[in-house]
């Protein structure tokens, strides 16, 4: 038998790389599994897609994507092009020889990974077959009227097929590791399985089918984990074969890891298995050489939404926009499992708190969630049309009030100031007041909905009673469509948007990981998250004190949703209490914590994985050192040394100066130090520590 070789991992400029030099990566290929695979369904689409390059750059001409074809998104994101390994040729050519298609190409991402795609229609004429078959290994039975169950099973026994045909071809080396994401994927690793091929699998759940159902019921369900009859449920709401298929990939995995440790307390009682490894889902970090890029680009697009909101409040713009906040919640249309359900209640409790204490500071919140709609609103587009005319008309009057100045100065006059506009000026200016006058109230969404009668937002908005009246301090406006910077309403990409509001806010009931608040957390926004999110859970483990970053996390586990509401209203109130200042000291912070999000850092928990499945597959070739999982015991972001966000920051910290504020001598903010000491802090978790002497840790008893 030769010896085990050892697996451990070292990291070098950022990125993980092999210790072992007598295992190079050649030794091994890489395929990864996954229904999103050049196909945007869901937030999976966006853990693959930004996670390939820190993986492309590890494995290279040996790493594999594998996924359906569709040819609209073959034509806009995939360049065709030969398999650089002559094995995976072979086993494509033996399929298409049996009328089985697959396309072989480059994904156009950062990275440019190899994708292996296969026509699920190609294949459907050996469904019943498949399914027959899958019967037989399983028995998981695929009731013909479910679409997806029945492409998961083609585009299962497809993949199976594809490993069985490639692994025939190797003997002793390359190892062949499978990583299948979600029970789309699932059938491709049971079927391996029960084939006995030599390949070693991972299953990625990023949320368990009932969990996510249970919770859209408005169930308690963190309180009641160990109290579902799981089998019941799952046959209730329809989806007993999907459940089988998840749970049977789960246990024929060699290695099972989720993305959150929420996650994983939810896999352990819904799927019966703890996973061996969390791995928690990051993002391509692109830092700006400039120190305060992120600052300009906030006041750059905060513009651009005040312009729209000129003109959707026309004749109702009795606020101060230099004193308004834009808040924001956006997502899936899941009313209750992303909190917008609690996001209402605490606006309506804040619209209180505001007029009550009459404040100056509005709050205009935005709920970008997709529904179905007709159109835009004729009210909505109308209000854009009446800004862009009284732009129109200030900038003629200017026009002709800079001609006549300017020919005045020339002349050494000072100008009569009562003369210089004419009557047709104060005419044209007097018509153009007329017109912003409007006899409704702003409406509350921009698009006609199609069951306006039922949707859940706008029930709730009559009932709470925010109809975006003048004496409101909170002011709502529901835009149910994605963003695009070619609307006519509000032109601008998603990411230009989060990048021009004050606050984002995810208080959701139901969120293996949530990306929303990352991708806020790394363009420098502050954001609201629960312990109920992957995210808040993994802030709160690495962050001494979330808040001072930007990170406000509501407890909704441990608490009431009264209490929880209350909790998420103080926070809220609490960001309208800052000064600009403070706000900026603040979005400081928050944009340091984006190291934490990095796949450069969080891609090392794959690698933890991939050797773990290598070392259970293969005992007689690898084995795992004792050392080999990451760590992050005794690792937290610090408390900043002036919390609250102080007023009192140096010139250089700060590119924008709030007059009138007074400044605190008593509380320092040295923004140079702050960082520096955060630089130093965040090489901690991810170094690799051996285990002390007499505590062996057994497989999946790792904290990450």
């Amino acid at each position: 038998m030769p010896l085990a070789r050892s697996l451990s991992m070292t990291s070098l400029n950022g990125l993980p790389q092999w210790e072992d030099e007598d295992l190079p990566v050649e030794d091994l290929l890489l395929f990864e599994v996954s229904w999103e695979v050049t196909n945007k369904v869901g937030g999976i689409y966006t853990v693959i897609q930004t996670k390939a390059k820190i993986t492309a750059d590890e494995w290279g001409e040996n790493y594999f994507l594998v996924g359906p074809y569709f040819e609209h998104n073959v034509k806009t994101q995939v360049e065709a092009c030969e398999p650089p390994n002559p094995a995976v040729k072979k086993a494509m050519d033996t399929m298409k020889s049996q009328g089985c298609q697959a396309f072989f190409g480059r994904w156009l991402i950062e990275g440019s990974p190899y994708v292996l795609l296969f026509d699920i229609g190609s294949a459907a004429w050996n469904l019943d077959r498949w399914k027959g078959e899958f019967w037989d290994v399983s028995n998981i039975g695929i009731p013909f009227h479910d679409r997806e169950a029945n492409d998961a099973v083609i585009f299962g026994s497809l993949t199976a097929w594809f490993l069985k045909e490639l692994s025939s071809q190797f003997e002793d080396k390359p190892n062949i590791i499978a990583h299948f994401h979600e029970w789309q994927a699932g059938v491709g690793l049971i079927l391996s399985r029960s084939q006995k091929l030599p390949v070693a699998t991972i299953f990625t759940t990023h949320a368990t089918l009932l969990g996510r159902y249970l919770c859209a019921a408005s169930i308690d369900f963190y309180n009641n984990l160990d109290q579902f009859d799981i089998d019941k449920e799952a046959g209730e709401r329809q989806i007993y074969h999907r459940y089988c298929m998840e749970r049977a990939s789960v246990h024929c995995a060699h290695v099972f890891t989720t993305v959150s440790q929420i996650t994983a307390i939810e896999a352990e009682h819904m799927l019966k298995r703890n996973p061996d490894v969390v791995t928690p889902n990051g993002l391509n970090i692109k830092k700006f050489s400039a120190m305060h890029e992120f600052q300009n680009l906030h006041s750059m697009y905060k513009a651009r939404i005040q312009e729209f909101i000129r003109g959707h409040f026309y004749g109702h713009l009795d606020f101060s926009l230099e004193k308004t906040l834009f808040f924001f919640i956006a997502g899936r249309y899941e009313f209750s499992n992303k909190g917008a359900d609690m996001f209402l209640e605490a606006l309506s409790r804040l619209n209180f708190l505001l007029r009550v204490h009459k404040t100056d500071v509005t709050v205009i919140v935005f709920f970008i969630m997709p529904a179905k709609t007709n159109n835009f609103n004729v009210e909505t587009l109308k209000g854009q049309a009446v800004r862009k005319q009284l732009w129109d008309t200030a900038q003629s009057v200017k026009e002709k009030f800079g001609k006549k100045l300017y020919n005045a100065l020339l002349k050494g006059e000072i100008p009569d100031l009562n003369k210089i506009l004419d009557r047709d000026d104060i005419t044209i200016m007097k018509r153009a007041i007329f017109s912003t006058q409007r006899h409704c109230l702003p409406p509350v969404t921009t698009h006609n909905m199609i069951d306006d009668g039922n949707d859940p937002i706008l029930n709730t908005i009559r009932r709470i009673g925010l109809f975006n009246n003048r004496t409101d301090r909170v002011k709502v406006i529901l835009h149910p469509e994605f963003l695009s910077s070619t609307s006519p309403l509000l032109p601008l990409d998603y990411e230009e948007f989060v990048r021009g509001c004050h606050l984002g806010v995810f208080p959701s009931y139901y969120e293996p990981w949530g990306y929303t608040p990352a991708e806020c957390t790394v363009m420098g926004i502050p954001s609201v998250t629960t312990n109920l999110s992957g995210f808040g859970c993994f802030m709160q483990e690495h962050v001494a004190d979330p808040a001072a970053y930007g990170i406000y996390i509501v407890d909704r586990r441990f608490r009431s949703p009264d209490e929880s509401c209350n909790q998420l209203t103080q926070f809220l109130y609490g960001f309208c209490q800052q000064s600009r200042r403070q706000r900026i000291i603040q979005r400081n912070r928050t944009e340091r914590l984006s190291d934490l999000l990095d796949w450069r850092y969080l891609g090392r928990y794959y690698m933890h994985a991939r050797h773990l499945a290598l070392s259970r597959t293969f005992p007689d070739k690898f084995e795992m050192e004792p050392s080999a999982p990451p760590k992050t015991e005794g690792f937290r972001y610090p408390r900043p040394s002036s919390v609250p966000p102080s007023p009192s920051v140096s010139q250089h910290s700060s590119p924008h100066h709030s007059e009138g504020e007074d400044e605190d001598e008593d509380e320092r903010y040295d923004e140079d130090e702050e960082a520096e000491r955060d630089r130093q802090n965040i090489k901690s978790p991810f170094s690799l520590g051996v285990l002390p002497q007499g505590k062996k840790k057994q497989h999946g008893e790792y904290r990450n």
